[in-house]
């Protein structure tokens, strides 16, 4: 190197040597440490579970293995499904003994707060309950939050309750595609409360409806324009309308608001016979009108009970969830066909450029299908004109 090369900064001070240096590299251990060949090698932090493993874990309520298992139900890939399936298959006659309630709400309405204190009363009562908080996926990422747990500090503290955030994964309906089989591992593990908390609110909100006993939408004062234009969709499916923050100066506004719904409320048809939905006046905040809320829902249940609907909306429920798992694999499968996977971006591309209708473009995708599922019936030929011929 030449002596311009090393050559030393102002900073370094009078003298010849430089102040600092390289180290050479070691092939043994330094300062006490082993060397990288004395060293152990990397043990998986993951243990494996086996399948008899998994189910006497699940009955046992182990958080560990029931949060693997709940993996394995929202994996996606073929081997996770199949071994998920045999699992809830085994498990089946361990669930439906859980209450299960739906909760959605307007925006600001304090959902996550409210079930936090709601939980943690249930749990103080002797309950176990399961929180499935469903969490909005990017639809430019396909990312989520799953913040839900951190604002439930004192419920997700509590060794009686089980907190699962979930994304919908682009699923419409404010829940996951998996909700349903997670609430069912959620009952095999002993939890007797069963909540779903909806990403928001909305004409889709209504389709938790379909999966709970108890659909309760919660809301506060001021939001009598988000109501107005959902009623249709929630309002009229909703058991219980619960008014949050009935609290300090907006407690009057509440009140008011409170017998306003319960009185629109005697107009809508009731969405469960012999139960006539009301409203509740709640404050998460200060611990008020919770118990009041848990009333309604053990009347409920007991009404629904002796009239014989609970169990009858639980058969309505499973058949449905069955055709809508039907519906879902059939698209995956036809989507995952090797002709429509490669005739499929010519065709978006043809419809975004407008040279094709869209409806001519999805009959043409399933003719490319080359499957009878998916072909067109064509009219059946008259043997005896034939013959003739």
């Amino acid at each position: 190197m030449s002596d311009s090369g090393r050559r030393k900064p102002e900073w370094a001070g009078d003298g010849e040597g430089f102040t600092c240096s390289v180290m050479d590299g070691v092939a043994g251990g330094h300062d006490g440490l082993p060397g990288a060949s004395a060293r152990p090698r990397f043990q998986r932090r993951r243990p494996t579970y086996s399948e008899a493993q998994m189910l006497a874990g699940v009955r046992a309520a182990d958080r560990t293995v029931l949060g693997r298992v709940l993996s394995l139900i929202e994996s996606n890939a073929d081997h996770h499904m199949e071994l998920a399936q045999n699992l809830l298959r085994q498990l089946l006659p361990e669930t439906g003994r859980a209450i299960r309630i739906g909760i959605t709400g307007v925006p600001g309405a304090g959902k996550s707060t409210f079930i936090d204190a709601f939980g943690t009363l249930l749990c103080e009562q002797g309950h176990r309950v399961a929180v499935l908080a469903v969490d909005p996926s990017s639809t430019l990422t396909r990312g989520s939050i799953l913040g839900d747990k951190t604002r439930m500090e004192s419920l997700s503290r509590h060794p009686g309750a089980f907190i699962r955030p979930s994304p919908t994964g682009g699923t419409l309906g404010g829940v996951s595609r998996k909700t349903r089989e997670t609430m069912l591992l959620c009952e095999a593990a002993g939890f007797d409360v069963i909540l779903v908390e909806t990403v928001g609110v909305g004409q889709s909100e209504a389709t938790v409806r379909s999966m709970t006993d108890f659909f309760m939408l919660l809301t506060l004062t001021g939001a009598g324009d988000d109501l107005q234009g959902i009623k249709r969709g929630v309002m009229e499916n909703a058991d219980a309308i619960v008014i949050n923050k009935a609290d300090g100066d907006n407690r009057a506004k509440a009140e008011r608001l409170g017998h306003e719904f319960t009185h629109a409320l005697r107009y809508l048809k009731t969405p469960t016979p012999g139960w006539q939905p009301k409203a509740f006046l709640v404050s998460a905040l200060e611990k008020q009108g919770l118990g009041e809320v848990w009333g309604a829902i053990e009347r409920f249940r007991e009404i629904t009970g002796e009239n014989g609907f609970f169990e009858t909306r639980r058969h309505e429920q499973v058949t449905e969830w069955m055709m809508s798992m039907v519906l879902d694999q059939v698209q995956q499968r036809f989507l995952g066909l090797p002709a429509v996977q490669q005739r499929l971006p010519a065709l978006r591309r043809e419809v975004a450029e407008g040279t094709l209708p869209a409806t001519a473009a999805a009959r043409e995708l399933l003719n490319t299908a080359n499957c009878p599922l998916f072909s067109p019936k064509t009219p059946e030929k008259d043997s005896t004109h034939d013959s003739k011929s």
